[in-house]
């Protein structure tokens, strides 16, 4: 047998992080710990206004602390993060240097908001540039219109589908796609070798909310893209980004991520791209509910 066949023949196994963003308002030491009591692989660090994301020497202890890598650093992109790291060039270029100094593997970023005009003029070419500098995997994130009195409207340039713009690489996010009415699995079809990272999450479509529910608990299809995803023995990580915030205490938040991590690795040990029983999304009795 060829190396090349053993390793096809060897069982598929995706590499799932949890993100920080899952235990807000709690931090990045929380996350550390409820990452290795679960059994997660990595940890996503989203940068906010907290001084251990930001600052290498602490997240390097975490790291060394509980024998647990950090895998991602999603930059202060968000509209709540403006003032984390100055420019937004700057907030790129420090977060390609973080993931470095860390041992991470990917950059997480969203698109410009329009009123961002000189940023978002060379947006796509730009994180081209910075990842090239860097060797950085810099991975632009699917976003979704805004509502303004029942209308759609565009907040984020060159637009908030990665689809179609030529980005080396996208995150696809399931509950920003519900929000978008898009179709996630067509979607990640069409992304192909592109679909450089996964925020594994969920959304009910009947709100102008980023939901960030449980997986399963929505109604895109995320059952049947990570199947697929299998299926082609994809290579990136998928990171659970859900909102706990609504848990009643500590052992149901704990009950959530655990639920997430069990979902992905279920939903990933089919390798041959069959769709799974039960609901629209593969899942059982799932109601939508916010979790």
């Amino acid at each position: 047998m060829s190396e090349q066949q053993g390793a096809a023949a060897e069982p598929y196994r995706p590499h799932v992080a949890l993100s920080t963003s899952s235990l807000y308002p709690l931090g990045v030491p929380e996350t550390f710990e409820a990452a290795v009591e679960l059994g997660y692989d990595s940890v996503e660090v989203l940068v906010t206004h907290e001084r251990m994301s930001q600052l290498t020497h602490q997240l390097q202890d975490l790291v060394q602390r509980h024998q647990l890598p950090i895998s991602t650093i999603h930059a202060p992109t968000l509209l709540l993060t403006q003032q984390v790291w100055g420019k937004s060039w700057t907030k790129i270029q420090m977060a390609a240097a973080l993931t470095e100094q860390v041992g991470a593997e990917v950059v997480v970023v969203h698109p410009p908001f329009r009123w961002q005009r000189r940023y978002a003029a060379n947006f796509v070419e730009g994180v081209r540039v910075v990842s090239q500098a860097t060797g950085v995997k810099i991975s632009v994130e699917n976003m979704y219109p805004w509502r303004v009195r029942g209308r759609d409207t565009v907040v984020y340039a060159p637009h908030y589908s990665p689809l179609g713009l030529d980005y080396d690489w996208v995150t696809w996010d399931f509950s920003h796609a519900a929000t978008a009415r898009m179709d996630s699995l067509a979607a990640i079809r069409e992304l192909g070798p592109r679909l450089g990272h996964v925020h594994l999450t969920d959304g009910s479509g009947e709100t102008t909310a980023d939901e960030h529910l449980l997986p399963g608990h929505g109604v895109q299809p995320v059952a049947e893209s990570l199947e697929f995803l299998a299926s082609t023995r994809w290579q990136g990580i998928i990171g659970v980004e859900v909102s706990t915030r609504r848990s009643k205490n500590a052992d149901e938040r704990t009950q959530w991520l655990a639920e997430s991590l069990e979902f992905a690795r279920r939903h990933t040990s089919r390798s041959d791209g069959a769709p799974s029983a039960g609901g629209p999304d593969g899942t059982e009795g799932a109601d939508g509910s916010q979790r």
